[in-house]
């Protein structure tokens, strides 16, 4: 396993790191999830992501019994959590300061520990005051719930203005984002955020970089039985494996899938170590229903190198989609 930086932080997390989405609580149950964060620190993963809205809190509290039964040494790891959706009340959803202070308080008796080392407003909140926002997380962070805070899925613009209000009070800045990217979700990550990185030294905790399970090819056949966008709850998913442009971008799958025979590596494996070929990836969140593919994923981390500037630019003639930067008139 390689670590890096996350961000201009100076924690270390594994390349490749293992998330709760889905499948815990819904698709498995305590002792799988044991023998898959079991297999994935294993690996060398030292990075776990979770989420209050993730199974309705049921994917912390398995985490959470895991964590504790399997007696890990807390310091050794590093767990996430996000807060935005935590129930159907008034209060329960958003980042209002009584949101963001009780929901981190509910996710760490869920997942049985002192704090987090991450925790991330898991959308923006349109409808409260980003100064109120900020000043709630750093008093997440003061009282020791948690070591660092973030964003995800926020744009560039609401990122900035969150760190410029932190520098103006004096307050702890967000300094990492939680976004979606992958081969075909490129444009925010690529382009939008491409100035953060340097600027503020933004640091990426990625997430989906398989395409919720389409960059893996068991999709170019049609729908199979038991995927997640068969399960109750995931019906939206389903669109994005069967539209125009879900078709297209299975095609793709199927030309790139002989550049990763070529390498000896799978589809998922090629689509992963590509997440890893850029420098402003932190981390890659991979997810699994079994630990056969917790195994799998994690090899991965061998073929980064594999990927040489003539794969890479293959890859890129397949993809055919390398989001626009900005023109520098100078």
């Amino acid at each position: 396993m390689k670590y890096r930086r996350l961000g201009s932080s100076g924690l270390r997390v594994s390349a490749l790191s293992f998330g709760a989405w889905v499948t815990f609580g819904t698709q498995i149950g305590e002792d799988v999830a044991q023998g898959m964060m079991q297999a994935a620190i294993d690996a060398g993963v030292n990075f776990f992501d979770n989420a209050e809205v993730y199974a309705g809190g049921m994917a912390e509290t398995i985490m959470g019994k895991v964590v504790k039964k399997a007696g890990w040494k807390r310091s050794d790891l590093v767990f996430s959590t996000k807060i935005f959706w935590g129930g159907d009340g008034p209060n329960d959803s958003g980042l209002s300061r009584k949101h963001i202070i009780e929901g981190v308080d509910a996710a760490l008796e869920r997942l049985q520990m002192d704090y987090v080392d991450l925790v991330f407003a898991h959308r923006p909140d349109l409808h409260t005051p980003v100064e109120e926002t900020v000043r709630a997380f750093n008093h997440v962070i003061e009282q020791g719930k948690a070591f660092y805070w973030g964003t995800s899925e926020w744009s560039a613009t609401q990122i900035m203005e969150a760190h410029g209000i932190a520098r103006e009070l004096d307050l702890i800045p967000p300094t990492m984002e939680q976004p979606q990217y992958h081969m075909f979700h490129r444009e925010r990550f690529e382009a939008e955020y491409a100035r953060l990185y340097q600027e503020i030294g933004l640091g990426t905790t990625i997430w989906s970089p398989l395409a919720s399970g389409l960059l893996t090819g068991k999709y170019n056949q049609g729908m199979p039985a038991g995927t997640r966008a068969t399960l109750e709850g995931y019906e939206w998913l389903k669109s994005r494996f069967t539209d125009e442009t879900a078709l297209e971008n299975i095609a793709k799958v199927g030309k790139m899938m002989n550049i990763a025979d070529e390498l000896g590596c799978t589809m998922a494996q090629l689509a992963l170590a590509w997440t890893l070929k850029n420098p402003n990836v932190s981390t890659t969140i991979t997810g699994a229903s079994r630990v056969e593919q917790v195994v799998e994923n994690m090899k991965a981390i061998d073929y980064v190198d594999a990927l040489t500037p003539d794969v890479m630019e293959a890859i890129e003639a397949i993809l055919d989609n390398k989001p626009t930067q900005e023109t520098d008139w100078r």
